[in-house]
């Protein structure tokens, strides 16, 4: 039986990454853009499905760099780095992070968040953050990199 897959994207613009902005019942974190595998869904295919629904965006090339296995959530996670087309990020109303949304207490909002204040926002995931800036620094990997799992801290 396979397990739970997720994925997730690193979009750059500029000095800037894509990310999604949570509030969940007032714990406030920033995680990458994406989510869970539908069974028998191609993980490409999810990326691009995920992008649009949270962000309306379109992206050209992607090369997956980091896999993460968080068994407590989202099993294994697939993080592809791709190629920014242009856009702002804005959530179609008839996804499901938008629904949630609309309540008010648990809330996702697609932003851009600037590179140098990654080390001092809190992330969802601590080891997806410092991958992250050491992609920035030394450039992504040609062979994807097993990430351990490290919940969510500010990274440095």
């Amino acid at each position: 039986m396979q397990g739970r897959q997720s994925i997730r994207a690193i979009v750059f613009n500029g000095d800037r990454v894509l990310a999604m902005k949570r509030n969940k019942f007032g714990k406030q974190y920033y995680t990458l853009v994406g989510g869970a595998v539908k069974i028998g869904e191609d993980q490409e295919l999810a990326l691009r499905r995920e992008l649009r629904e949270e962000t309306g965006m379109e992206v050209g090339a992607v090369r997956l760099v980091f896999v993460e296995n968080d068994t407590a959530m989202y099993g294994k996670q697939f993080i592809y780095l791709c190629e920014y087309k242009g856009g702002e990020p804005v959530m179609s109303p008839e996804s499901e992070e938008a629904k949630i949304s609309a309540m008010g207490q648990n809330t996702y909002e697609p932003v851009w968040l600037p590179l140098n204040t990654v080390p001092d926002v809190s992330f969802r995931s601590a080891s997806v953050a410092q991958a992250l800036l050491d992609g920035t620094r030394n450039g992504f990997p040609e062979i994807p990199q097993e990430l351990a799992w490290k919940p969510e801290t500010v990274a440095k």
